[in-house]
């Protein structure tokens, strides 16, 4: 479970970074590297979104059991 929780944060991250590369100079890198509207381009986006709901569960987790709570009291 580790390993499928740091690849999706992975490709979160990167998706994330693709997206400020969209709004700073409208140069899509996903769209650059497999073709604007391909199939491939349209799977990797697919695979961004899967990652992020995915990432929706660790954090429901530490949520739940306190851990953002902790965080916030050392800063």
């Amino acid at each position: 479970m580790k390993a499928l929780n740091l690849v999706t944060l992975i490709l979160t991250i990167v998706a994330g970074l693709d997206a400020g590369l969209v709004g700073l100079v409208q140069t899509d890198f996903v769209a650059y590297l497999f073709g604007e509207g391909s199939a491939v381009a349209r799977g990797v986006y697919i695979i961004f979104g899967l990652s992020a709901l995915y990432q929706i569960y660790p954090l429901v987790k530490a949520w739940s059991v306190g851990e953002i709570h902790a965080e916030a009291a050392h800063t």
